[in-house]
């Protein structure tokens, strides 16, 4: 074998070893039992929250409830679609819809019209923002697998810009909202 090809050989060879580290480097350890609920809870929300944002879109009073409905489908689509992915190559089982307590807060927002379905709606967000928040913090600090918490720590940014526009909103429409501890 000459220079040449032993060159050659060591590119493939560290190439492959790359490829390896990068692999591991995306995803040192494998999801825990708390990852993988985090997981499952997460992809359920977002479809509630895809199911509360095309009811703002149908039944929102004011401008600002329609318009930040459908930001509510368009981001959380996305986001469900971005945390699929992971369970997939992770190997969880993603839930087929929302939660009997999700289904329970849609169908109440349901019943409502007018002003009323807009102020409970904001207070719904400003709430559900809050929680999604403190969960996704959860995970990207303190889990387990390197590639569920990095779509955690994603996701925080836009949820973070929701809670803003959804308090804000909770402001215009004077709509009084618990703090955490309250």
């Amino acid at each position: 074998m000459n220079s040449i090809q032993l060159i050659k050989v060591i590119a493939v060879v560290g190439a492959g070893l790359g490829a390896t580290q990068v692999a591991n480097a995306q995803n040192t350890t494998n999801p825990s039992s708390s990852d993988k609920k985090f997981v499952r809870e997460a992809l359920a929300g977002e479809n509630a929250q895809v199911d509360l944002g095309k009811l703002a879109v149908q039944k929102g009073s004011s401008d600002d409830v329609r318009e930040f409905g459908r930001k509510m489908v368009d981001d959380h689509t996305k986001l469900n679609e971005e945390m699929r992915d992971v369970a997939d190559k992770e190997g969880i089982r993603a839930p087929a819809g929302i939660t009997a307590k999700e289904k329970a807060q849609v169908a109440k927002l349901a019943s409502l019209s007018g002003e009323s379905f807009d102020k409970a709606y904001i207070a719904a967000m400003v709430k559900d923002q809050r929680g999604n928040l403190a969960a996704l913090k959860r995970e990207a600090t303190a889990g387990n697998d390197t590639a569920i918490k990095e779509e955690a720590s994603q996701g925080m940014k836009l949820i973070e810009q929701h809670l803003q526009l959804a308090e804000e909103m909770a402001r215009n429409h004077k709509v009084q909202v618990e703090h955490p501890g309250q």
